[in-house]
């Protein structure tokens, strides 16, 4: 054999068995790192420790603390002869803090200006009333963070559940047996079916779950305001505002503790719905499929997992979750009529709710709790010590900015990077 017919080192031989490979897209390679890096930043968001919860909410509380005294009058007066007597301004900036956070306890756990026993603790009620909604919210977009998805569709998927239910609520007449379980399910059908669409879409075509729920947003609420201008759909008779007639009271939810609180069913019906979702998240395949994707689709799906289909009935899920927050609200807390603001901010409180709670449902119900605590209170705030009312939303914001950061949380409290799982 000559030098010329010899294989040389380099060349790899020749033949049926080899496998060529194919390009690689750089466009494709890079959105499929980008949509890694970003269910990356979701779990660590999502899923970080409690202790860096419960530090957040302390920080953005003594944050509101420090704006609570810059808007004081009495602190800014005392604050500028400080160095004369500084004992008149720290007891302005004590009197100033413990009395706004005094009102907020006394307008969402216990009133002890009252002697009434009712009376006292009515507050903790309108805690709980504010909570349910938050509560079913929160679990719709923590279901859905736990399968790599960020739902901010609340809005829209509450819109359009309440809209359904509402339809249900005032023009049908049947016994309440009947009547208010149907409403219910007709809602929960429309919030599924709403949610489902940027499910399928994110399974069948790759779109984003976050660009297509903000806009099915805007289609929700233009449609529930074309329902509104319609008599033969929504609108009220006769009447010349985009609302609809009162819901009947065989399709309202009952009151839990009888007429003198404000506290209806929807309460325990979120307090059931965190039950059910923990059992379909830790005792379930479903939720082992949710857990699966949300952790890595790509090994899921080489597992033999429908990705595809887990995307879309999470986000089924979720619509139905939220449509039972928009339920709520229509059926229970506001049942004069279905209109264009009944979802009360609560589709975009609930993914703060859902990122306090690390999209854990016992979590979630905690962080509901206490961000209904901050609605309750809040009203009292303003009453009593003439603080607005803008400020409890200073402190949402603010939860959400460190929870956002969990290395910043750490910095500032010297606590230990957190172990990758």
């Amino acid at each position: 054999m000559s030098d010329t017919e010899k294989p040389q080192p380099d060349e790899k031989p020749t033949g049926g068995s080899t496998r060529v490979d194919a390009p690689v897209d750089p466009a494709e390679d890079a959105a499929a790192t980008s949509g890694d890096r970003s269910r990356s930043l979701l779990r660590e968001i999502a899923s970080g420790d409690a202790l860096a919860g419960v530090l957040a909410v302390f920080l953005a509380v003594f944050v509101g603390s420090v704006m609570i005294a810059a808007t004081d009058e009495t602190v800014r007066e005392t604050a500028s002869y400080v160095t004369a007597r500084p004992s008149d301004f720290f007891t302005a900036l004590w009197d100033a803090i413990s009395g706004a956070y005094s009102a907020m306890f006394r307008g969402a756990v216990f009133n002890y200006n009252l002697t009434e026993p009712a009376q006292q603790w009515r507050p903790l009620t309108e805690t709980m009333k504010f909570a349910g909604p938050l509560v079913l919210g929160g679990l719709g977009v923590g279901l859905a963070f736990r399968a790599g998805l960020f739902n901010i569709g609340g809005r829209g998927q509450m819109l359009v559940a309440g809209g359904a239910a509402g339809w249900v609520g005032f023009q049908l007449d049947l016994p309440t047996a009947i009547h208010l379980p149907l409403a219910i399910l007709v809602g929960m059908a429309a919030g599924a079916l709403w949610g489902g669409i940027a499910g399928l879409l994110k399974a069948r075509t790759g779109a984003h779950e976050v660009i297509v729920t903000i806009m099915l947003n805007y289609v929700a609420y233009y449609l529930l305001f074309y329902a509104l201008i319609k008599e033969w759909l929504l609108k009220t008779p006769g009447s010349v505002n985009p609302k609809s007639p009162p819901m009947k009271q065989s399709a309202v939810l009952p009151d839990v503790l009888g007429e003198q609180f404000n506290l209806h069913l929807g309460f325990v019906i979120a307090l059931v719905a965190v039950a059910v979702v923990w059992w379909v998240l830790n005792r379930s395949t479903f939720g082992y499929r949710v857990r699966a994707v949300g952790e890595n689709p790509h090994a899921a799906r080489a597992s033999g997992i429908n990705v595809g289909r887990t995307y879309t009935v999470v986000m089924m899920v979720a619509g139905s979750l939220l449509g039972l927050a928009g339920i709520n609200q229509v059926l229970g807390t506001v049942t004069s009529g279905v209109s264009l603001d009944l979802d009360a901010a609560i589709g975009f409180d609930a993914i703060t709710v859902a990122l306090l709670g690390r999209s854990r449902p016992l979590g979630i119900l905690a962080a509901g709790i206490l961000f209904g605590a901050f609605k309750a209170g809040g009203f009292t705030m303003q009453t009593s010590e003439n603080i607005s009312v803008d400020l409890v939303l200073v402190v949402q914001s603010l939860i959400v900015l460190f929870l956002a950061a969990p290395p910043l949380v750490r910095a500032i409290f010297r606590l230990p990077a957190q172990e990758a799982k």
